[in-house]
């Protein structure tokens, strides 16, 4: 258990709401480091993954700096994870925005929304919770977060998807396994209910 204010680190991939995403971590304690040296990375307590822009330019800029390897790493070494938007997009196989090879943590691809529905799909929309997690604490099921996106994650693996979203279709819009935790929606975007899911994050890094 971490008994001092916890270390995150913020991946800083040339993209990504990342100074947003910082204040709400500070707001609950944590120390923050926005970072794109691997060592700092390494030496973080758990790591944040914000998440704008497109999925090739976002992996090629990872991979200049091999921080897709250091991720992988991270993720499989237990250490808590929490994906933002793109940041969960990029945990899976492969998009249909681009070319280039995601993360490949997660088994499945990034699909674009059903041809005829406006895109990107922008503003508030429910999450109707699917997993009981700890990061989701005293969050109530069917409550408006903030989307702005044209792809959606689609694991293979239904067991994972923590919460799910309708728009035209339904897709998932939350994903938990082992200390991973990634969302579409944007937390630090998303009023008094958001930011709880960053203190709660926080808690859950410290084994609160």
């Amino acid at each position: 258990m971490i008994k001092e204010k916890p270390l995150i680190g913020i991946v800083d991939y040339q993209a990504g709401n990342l100074r947003s995403v910082q204040k709400a971590l500070e707001k609950f304690g944590a120390r923050v480091l926005i970072s794109s040296e691997k060592q700092d990375l390494l030496n973080s307590d758990a790591i944040v993954f914000p998440g704008q822009g497109a999925c090739d330019s976002s992996m090629q800029n990872l991979k200049k700096k091999s921080l897709d390897e250091v991720l992988i790493r991270l993720i499989k070494d237990q250490v808590p994870f929490l994906g933002i938007c793109l940041g969960l997009q990029l945990l899976l196989e492969n998009s249909e925005e681009g070319i280039e090879d995601c993360l490949g943590v997660i088994h499945g691809n990034v699909k674009k929304f059903t041809p005829g529905l406006k895109v990107p799909h922008m503003g508030w929309n429910q999450v109707e919770w699917r997993i009981d997690h700890p990061v989701f604490k005293n969050i109530p099921t069917n409550q408006n977060f903030y989307f702005v996106h044209s792809y959606y994650a689609d694991p293979v693996d239904n067991s994972i998807v923590a919460g799910v979203t309708q728009y035209g279709q339904e897709f998932c819009s939350a994903v938990t396994f082992d200390n991973v935790i990634a969302t579409q929606f944007h937390p630090e975007k998303s009023g008094s209910l958001g930011l709880q899911i960053y203190d709660n994050f926080i808690q859950f890094v410290m084994g609160d």
